[in-house]
């Protein structure tokens, strides 16, 4: 047993602090963007975590410029974004898109500024696009956990009003419920959920964790709150088995040089993905196959 678990785990894993933090920050992000991002996915709105994602970029290199930490700069981007995008309406879909697509060229125009300036921060562009859960500090724990808990109690205040305007805006309105104060308040949590996984696995990739886990969810079960448990399990099982092989890594070819998390952590994500495709079609065919045999029977028992 010893020998089958040394196989698995590099020496020094468990007792490694960088490793202890990278699965604390992981798992509590994870769990955020599992909830977040469940009603990312139903309200059909993966291209403004992306966008929001590619303009936390400007947060993070600017804060390197000034020396504060990236997830200050992640937040303050994305906050401000999102804010900026329901300012110009994203009251219909194609007003969403339209206000997407104008604050993320501004963005990512001010992000090519100040990834030119940060050149001669070393590996900070690296980090800042692809992250890496190994650089974080313990000091930024405190901060992850208020972050989070901030984006996960505008989504529990919110949740029956926001369940319903996912499925149905007009349905909604015509309840009462002020469907654009529910999708600002689901935007900022949207915003505060990207920082966070972009603090983990990098700007670029930070949609991944987010949409994910969360349609791979939503493909196994129809609950929202069932979806919203099974993304964050999903996606703490991507992070953690992520960290694990990025760690192990160190002592495969060419050694000692690693290979990155956020390669490994997408990877499983988008494996679990298409499993649970598949997983989901073996479902549709049996009950198809059910249902065609309803008829026959109800014959054979007439």
């Amino acid at each position: 047993m010893s020998h089958a678990l040394a196989s698995i785990f590099a020496p020094g894993f468990f007792s490694n602090a960088e490793v202890e933090v990278a699965a604390t920050v992981g798992a509590a992000v994870a769990i955020v963007a599992g909830a977040v991002g469940v009603f990312t996915v139903m309200r059909g709105q993966s291209f403004a975590g992306e966008a929001l994602g590619d303009i936390a970029t400007t947060g993070g290199s600017g804060a390197h410029l000034v020396a504060v930490g990236p997830l200050w700069g992640f937040a303050t981007a994305a906050v401000a974004a999102a804010a900026v995008m329901e300012m110009i309406g994203i009251q219909r879909p194609r007003g969403r898109d339209v206000a997407t697509g104008v604050v993320l060229g501004a963005g990512l125009g001010l992000a090519a500024l100040f990834l030119y300036l940060d050149t001669n921060t070393t590996g900070a562009t690296f980090v800042i696009l692809f992250g890496s859960p190994f650089a974080i500090t313990s000091s930024t724990i405190p901060l992850v956990v208020v972050f989070g808990a901030l984006s996960l109690g505008l989504v529990l205040a919110i949740f029956r009003p926001l369940l319903l305007c996912s499925i149905s805006p007009e349905a909604a309105a015509a309840r009462g419920i002020p469907v654009r104060v529910v999708g600002g308040l689901y935007l900022l949590a949207l915003a505060i959920a990207v920082a966070l996984a972009a603090v983990t696995i990098g700007t670029i990739l930070s949609t991944a964790l987010l949409v994910g886990p969360a349609a791979t969810a939503l493909r196994l079960t129809r609950s929202p709150g069932r979806a919203i448990l099974a993304a964050g399990a999903i996606g703490i099982a991507a992070t953690w088995l992520g960290i694990l092989m990025a760690y192990d890594s160190y002592y495969w070819p060419p050694v000692h040089q690693g290979w990155p998390v956020s390669f490994f952590v997408v990877t499983l994500i988008f494996l679990g993905y298409l499993l649970s495709g598949l997983a989901r079609g073996r479902e549709n065919r049996a009950a198809a196959r059910i249902a065609a045999r309803e008829p026959a029977l109800e014959r054979s028992i007439g």
